[in-house]
């Protein structure tokens, strides 16, 4: 079960304060890491940072390598949504989208990947989604096509960081209840839309997330570099 562990390891989480980000810095500390956490909000252990700011990623990840001791692992986990059509939403709201979920991911990745060349390797996952693969089911272009990226994102880095001994992949999580899906899982005849586009009839908890997360950080896949791993219930294959 080693092989499974992060025993010794620092690891940054960012989006932390709630959610996924939440429930992988703590299976990860369960996993005996040491965890930095970084959010927008700031709160109790709470590194505040906006990641679509350069100098706030600087200067977070900074106080994330002096707290933890460096980075060993990072989860780019930060992520919104605007929920509008394509001739809905407002150009300030599609460039807010793709600079937190896409910017934001290759911001963090760029600065964790200088400490860990200096480390000699280490391990890089990125929240897509399966709207990174589809889509979607429901009007919402911005996140679509931000996720989309970060799939994509996700194979360039791991091909330029392969020679450091970093790895870099990603989880594709379906429908999931955190704060950002509440509007749909708080509507009964939405959420039946989503089931029907379901297969397995069983939506995945945060937990079931943070564990791909943490197969992915782990020793267990040091052989899997670039790889989109979907934890969707069988969303993707129909």
């Amino acid at each position: 079960m080693e092989l499974f562990a992060l025993k010794g390891k620092a690891a940054v989480v960012t989006g932390a304060a709630r959610g996924i980000g939440k429930a992988t810095a703590a299976l990860f500390e369960a996993a005996g890491a040491r965890v930095a956490r970084i959010d927008l909000d700031a709160g109790e252990g709470i590194i505040q940072a906006d990641v679509s700011r350069e100098a706030d990623v600087e200067r977070a990840l900074g106080e994330a390598v002096a707290r933890i001791g460096g980075i060993d692992v990072l989860v780019n986990n930060a992520g919104i949504a605007v929920r509008k059509t394509s001739f809905d939403i407002a150009l300030e709201e599609w460039e807010r989208v793709l600079a937190v979920n896409l910017t934001g991911v290759f911001l963090c990745s760029r600065v964790a990947a200088r400490s860990m060349r200096s480390a000699g390797g280490g391990a890089i996952v990125n929240l897509a989604s399966i709207m990174g693969f589809s889509g979607g089911i429901f009007p919402n272009p911005a996140y679509q096509a931000s996720k989309g990226g970060v799939v994509n994102l996700t194979r360039a880095l791991a091909l330029e960081f392969a020679d450091l001994g970093i790895r870099v992949n990603a989880v594709a999580p379906t429908f999931v209840r955190t704060d950002l899906t509440a509007p749909i899982f708080d509507n009964p005849d939405v959420l039946k839309v989503v089931m029907r586009h379901t297969p397995l009839r069983v939506l995945p908890e945060v937990g079931d997330i943070a564990a791909a997360i943490l197969f992915l950080a782990s020793p267990a896949a040091r052989c899997i570099t670039g790889v989109t791993l979907p934890v969707d219930s069988g969303y993707l294959a129909r």
